[in-house]
């Protein structure tokens, strides 16, 4: 999947840096709180992060991973509400931050930019409904191969074994990503490498078979 950043041309990368400043975040730090105002519009440069809620019992939904390309808090920067989730980095962060106005007045300036941010949200919402639906209509099992694709796809590296998907996500955060609970994540991880199709190791998953789990995500 092609992030934000990257479907920029070089003159609007470079406008667009023109009006930022870099800024980085240690494992662990709170990039932003959910409710919260946003003062900028975050481009991560390295380093991923992960999007969550919590829901009124303190149970943490995971909503997405995003990684380098990505935009974040463009739906504050748009509508000047809260922070809809808290982000949360994964591992060392280094971003771009354009102050709210900033951002603003670079989008009046750059018009096929506001285009792409468009589709970006309505990509977003596609993507959200999507998994809405995988909510209702997969097991467990079918939720976290579905996980596992996404994040091969993304940010897995081939090796002689199959793709590594190295990322600092617990089972707990998986749970909370696929609607889950641990207990039954580990027992769908389990069953994924019964099949042969994964192997599991300290924070990072290989998926041997990518076409098996992508077929049993489905």
């Amino acid at each position: 999947m092609t992030e934000f950043y990257e479907l920029l041309s070089a003159d609007e990368q470079a406008a667009l840096e023109a009006a930022g400043h870099r800024r980085q975040w240690k494992r662990g730090a709170v990039i932003y709180r959910e409710a919260s105002r946003s003062e900028s519009v975050i481009v991560l440069k390295d380093g991923r992060v992960k999007v969550s809620s919590d829901t009124a019992s303190g149970v943490e939904v995971v909503l997405a991973v995003r990684g380098p390309g990505a935009l974040l808090g463009e739906f504050s920067a748009v509508d000047g509400g809260p922070m809809s989730a808290t982000v949360t980095a994964l591992e060392p962060v280094t971003a771009l931050a354009v102050p709210t106005p900033e951002f603003e007045r670079y989008l009046l300036g750059h018009a096929r930019v506001s285009m792409l941010l468009m589709r970006e949200v309505i990509r977003r919402v596609r993507d959200a409904d999507r998994k809405r639906i995988e909510f209702g209509a997969y097991d467990t099992t079918g939720r976290v191969a579905a996980r596992l694709v996404e994040l091969a796809e993304r940010f897995g590296e081939q090796t002689e074994e199959g793709l590594r998907i190295s990322l600092p996500l617990s089972q707990d955060e998986l749970a909370g990503w696929t609607g889950s609970s641990r207990e039954a994540v580990t027992k769908a991880l389990r069953t994924l490498r019964e099949e042969g199709w994964i192997q599991t190791g300290r924070l990072h998953v290989i998926v041997r078979d990518l076409a098996a789990l992508r077929d049993r995500a489905q």
